[in-house]
């Protein structure tokens, strides 16, 4: 009995090291627009609460950002501004609740918004989720979205998102 209740607490020790993600790093952002083959590389700085507080500042190019505080999502990217209500705008809502479930590690949430199934695989020290669309992807949602994360501590290293139009971003975390 011991020996079932020390397995229980160390899977959900595991599942709660990877639900409770905080950044305050690093990362970089490559953007591929599948229709013109144009790819954008980005670099910035993440802070997040690991809730509903999200600043990514972006030092090249200087200036962009992207926002989310609380239901407010602010933008400053390629020089176009805007501020928007993610409870009035539902695509923004959905792509706000997406990223902050993945970055949170909850991807069982972000797989049923975006009428997704989920892969699990382990290998080489790397857990990777992939969320990937059913059928039709909601207006605003993700094709599909891989997380990797590390085995031994539970930190994201990548996040990748596929959106319907074909754009994919990559976010590589330091």
């Amino acid at each position: 009995m011991k020996h079932i209740t020390l397995i229980i607490i160390a899977v959900l020790f595991s599942v709660t090291a990877f639900a409770q993600q905080t950044f305050d790093t690093e990362f970089t952002q490559t953007k591929v627009m599948k229709v013109s083959g144009k790819t954008t590389n980005k670099v910035g700085h993440i802070l997040f609460d690991g809730k509903d507080q999200l600043q990514m500042t972006y030092s090249e190019p200087e200036g962009d950002y992207f926002i989310i505080e609380g239901n407010k999502v602010k933008i400053n990217m390629d020089g176009k501004k805007a501020e928007l209500d993610a409870n009035k705008v539902k695509m923004v809502g959905l792509q706000r609740a997406t990223l902050l479930n993945c970055l949170s590690g909850n991807w069982e949430k972000a797989a049923a918004d975006n009428n997704a199934e989920t892969t699990i695989t382990e290998e080489k020290g790397l857990k990777t989720i992939s969320i990937n669309a059913k059928g039709k992807v909601p207006k605003g949602g993700y094709k599909s979205v891989v997380l990797t994360y590390r085995i031994k501590d539970g930190g994201m290293t990548k996040m990748v998102l596929e959106e319907a139009t074909g754009i994919t971003n990559t976010y590589e975390i330091k």
